[in-house]
Order: C-alpha cells, then sequence, then structure tokens
C-alpha cells in the first residue's frame, strides 16, 4: 500500500491544481444558480426614506393626544413626500409610503374610526414617536457591502441585486465538461441488451451530480474498449471541452487504456490510486493547455463517491465558490474500516431530539452495488483503523 497515496494529499494535489475558469457578465433574469465574482455595495441608503409599514395614519404628537384628528390629505406608495401643515390633523398613508414631513408616527387603520373627515383613534390606542415608522437606512447605509465574491446566487442574493440597480453581474464561467463512459459492455439506455452487456447509468448519475451543482455545460459519450478510438476520442474532447470526466480504464486491468491514451495525448499525469475504498484506482490529470482530467473507477459506487468526494469540490473551488464548513455526524451504529485505506460508506441522516445530525450507516455489498444508494443522503469519511468505528464515532460527512 506505500505507493498510495491519502485521501488528503490526494485532495490537495487536486485542489494546488485547480485554476480559475474565469468569468462573464450576464443579465440578472439569468443569473440564477450561478457564482458571483463581483463585490457588490448597496445603492443607497436602505430604506432610502423613512417609510411607513402599516396602512393607516400618519400623526404627529399633537394629534396623538387630541384623539379626534382631522384628515388633511393622503401619502400612497410611490407619491412624493407630501407634508403635514396641521400639527393636529393626520394623513392617510398606505403601507411602502414614505413618512410624511411633519409626522413622527404611523396608527393602524385597525385602530381608527372615521367620522367625514375625522378620525378618532380607539380608546386602548397608544402610541409613541417612531411607531410603524421603518428609518432610513437601518437596514443598510449606502456603499454598504452587501454580497461578496463566491456566494452562490439564490432567491435572496437576486433580490439584493435587484434592489441595488445591478441589471448585469458579473459571475463564474461554467467551464465545459464531457462525461464519457468506457468500456465494451455498456448499452444505451434504450438500447436492446446484449448477452454479457449492464446498462450506461455512471454518465447519467455524474450529470446529474455536476448539473445540481450549477455545471450544466455537459457533453456525455461513450468509448468501447479499444487503445485506437479511446486517444482519438479523448483528443478531440481536450481539443473542445475543459473538464474530461472519465468513467472506468483507469485501473491496471489489460483493457483499461485510458492512462495509456492520455499519456499519448501530452496529459500530466498528477496522481493515480488512493488509499481508499471505494475509488482506489482513481486518476487526475492536466492536458497541455490546462484541461482537467478525472479519470474515476468504473464501479458505480466507486464514481459517485469520487464524484463528490474530490471532482465537484474541485470544480467549485475553480469557479471561487465559498464552500461551508465539513459536516460532522454521530455515527448511529457502528461503521466497517479498514486498516490501511480510508473508508467512505453510504449513510442513512436524520436528526436526534437533541438536534443532533446522526448517521446509520448502510454500507453496499460491492462497489458495483448501487441499488441502495437512493435509500442515502451520502456518506462518511471514516480513516484507516484496526476495528470498525464504534457507535457514537464522529465522522465527515458528505451529501449526494
Amino acid at each position: 500500500m506505500s505507493e498510495l497515496l491519502s485521501v488528503a494529499d490526494a485532495d490537495q494535489l487536486i485542489r494546488r491544481q485547480m485554476l480559475s475558469f474565469g468569468s462573464e457578465r450576464v443579465a440578472i433574469d439569468k443569473a440564477m444558480g450561478r457564482v458571483l465574482r463581483q463585490t457588490v455595495r448597496a445603492e443607497r441608503d436602505q430604506p432610502p426614506f423613512d417609510r411607513v409599514m402599516m396602512d393607516g395614519i400618519a400623526l404627529a404628537e399633537a394629534g396623538a393626544a387630541a384623539r379626534r384628528v382631522a384628515l388633511v390629505g393622503r401619502q400612497m406608495a410611490g407619491m412624493a413626500e407630501q407634508s403635514l401643515d396641521l400639527p393636529s390633523g393626520c394623513l392617510e398613508v398606505t403601507t411602502g409610503a414614505m413618512l410624511p414631513r411633519g409626522c413622527d408616527r404611523v396608527i393602524p387603520v385597525e385602530q381608527t374610526r372615521r367620522e367625514g373627515d375625522i378620525y378618532v383613534l380607539a380608546e386602548d390606542c397608544q402610541s409613541s414617536p417612531g411607531q410603524f415608522v421603518h428609518r432610513r437606512g437601518s437596514d443598510c447605509r449606502e456603499r454598504d457591502l452587501l454580497l461578496e465574491p463566491g456566494v452562490r446566487l439564490r432567491a435572496p442574493e437576486l433580490a439584493v441585486l435587484a434592489a441595488n440597480g445591478v441589471a448585469e453581474v458579473e459571475v463564474a464561467s461554467i467551464p465545459s465538461v464531457a462525461i464519457i463512459a468506457t468500456g465494451d459492455e455498456l448499452a444505451d439506455v434504450d438500447q436492446s441488451m446484449a448477452e454479457g452487456q449492464i446498462r450506461r447509468s455512471n454518465d447519467r448519475a455524474l450529470a446529474a451530480a455536476l448539473a445540481s451543482r450549477g455545471f450544466d455545460d455537459l457533453l456525455l459519450t461513450r468509448v468501447a474498449d479499444d487503445l485506437a478510438a479511446t486517444t482519438r476520442t479523448l483528443d478531440g474532447l481536450l481539443a473542445s471541452r475543459q473538464v474530461l470526466v472519465l468513467s472506468g480504464g483507469v485501473s491496471v486491468g489489460q483493457r483499461d487504456y485510458v492512462p495509456e491514451a492520455l499519456r499519448a495525448l501530452g496529459v500530466r499525469q498528477v496522481l493515480h490510486r488512493i488509499a481508499q475504498r471505494p475509488g482506489k484506482p482513481m486518476w487526475f490529470g492536466l492536458g497541455p493547455q490546462g484541461q482537467v482530467v478525472f479519470g474515476l473507477p468504473g464501479n458505480p459506487v466507486s464514481a459517485l463517491v469520487c464524484a463528490f468526494r474530490y471532482l465537484l469540490p474541485a470544480l467549485q473551488q475553480a469557479i471561487g465558490m465559498q464552500t461551508a464548513e465539513a459536516v460532522t455526524v454521530c455515527l448511529q451504529s457502528e461503521a466497517p474500516t479498514h486498516p490501511k485505506l480510508t473508508c467512505f460508506v453510504p449513510v442513512q441522516v436524520h436528526h436526534d431530539a437533541t438536534g443532533r445530525m446522526m448517521a446509520q450507516p448502510l454500507p453496499t455489498r460491492t462497489s458495483g452495488d448501487f441499488s441502495s444508494l437512493p435509500r442515502t443522503a451520502g456518506f462518511v469519511q471514516l480513516a484507516p483503523a484496526s476495528c470498525d468505528a464504534a457507535a457514537g464515532s464522529m465522522a465527515s460527512f458528505h451529501a449526494w
């Protein structure tokens, strides 16, 4: 096992090689789900004026003390600022309107009764300066920092962009990715099956994993177990795609041609084989023009584990995405380990009565057994150990 890289070393090697894929400007309506690559500051104070928070009447202390208040005007949302010229009077106001000049509080309509041009305050109505008034600048001040590069643009972030006049936004460019399934035994989803064949599934799973993280510029293809065909296919993809993700053909079997084909094309090997289960044969390298190549094992569980443990975090780093701290879970029952290999074990998760995140191991029978994965939420990473990880142990969790 001495030639195998540790999981930590493999992760660091990959991350050190990842460069930015650049950025582009897109219209705000096309920015949902993208990763921000600019700083966004407040266009002006928010709110930009003392804002009425309730439908009702706006008045000053004199009017509130009088209890019967003469109506002298209206201040609707979107209107220019009106003025209260009669200290004992009031103006009708709506939610979102500017607080009229000369007023210092708002009485909700539910606490009033109108008699012609007079508003009568309810007997139990109490008020104070600033009541139901959203003060100017109380949310943020002009030029305050609102968004930093690296955040994924969701509904709240898009609201901030729109409210501050950002019609076009600089976002990380999405790299073009090719997913290549290798193997003579593979039949497509809609093909009739010949003896000895299995259906292609890894490429669809990998495509779903990538698309779920925003990497949706995807091309799926297949290559047979043939050195010339593999070399020819990879040559074309290296010329047209920034990231290549291969499934299968990276081990040391007599028909595993991917490493040889990549060497012939000038792709520099950075790592091959990691001290982990599943996914030991994983390969990673860089093309002559900086293309990134991930050679994932062909077994379905191995391919998915390697994708979520290495491929997706590396691509997220490359687009400048802020990543959350690792999630730690508590094992609900013991989980298998290996004396010399880091083990990735699929788990179900739930929260106990105290809110602690619990993980129930659901080990697969082999790295080709993916039928049980839909019942899991992800996998835990367990360090090499001479005995199984005990119930109550803490472990890092990686969600699918």
